[in-house]
């Protein structure tokens, strides 16, 4: 996806709407938190492949809605985590994406 697509725009008020709903299910469903990051990169002057991308996520949370984050106790805690980013390979502004996922347990929390 590229802000500069040659391809027909779509109502923007509707594409930030749809986006501002996925950023307030993020807290429920943080799985989608990078793809709804990505989408929202272009609220301005959304195109069809950008409005096809917001389906796709709505699509997948259908289709796993019942997921989610479970909380186990523990009597010690391993604090582990990871971290990646793709150095700047976005071809639009250079700005770089980082992801970190940690662990307390066996459990994701952020």
């Amino acid at each position: 996806m590229s802000k500069n697509d040659e391809e027909e725009k779509i109502n923007s008020s509707t594409f930030k709407s749809l986006v501002r709903s996925l950023r307030y299910l993020i807290c429920n469903h943080p799985y989608i938190l990078f793809r709804v990051g990505i989408v929202s990169r272009f609220m301005e002057t959304p195109t069809m492949t950008h409005c096809k991308a917001l389906k796709w996520i709505l699509w997948y949370i259908k289709g796993n809605i019942d997921f989610g984050l479970f909380y186990w106790y523990y009597n010690s805690f391993n604090h582990v985590g990871y971290s990646d980013n793709n150095w700047a390979r976005v071809m639009d502004d250079r700005k770089s994406t980082t992801g970190f996922i940690f662990y307390m347990g066996d459990t994701t929390f952020t």
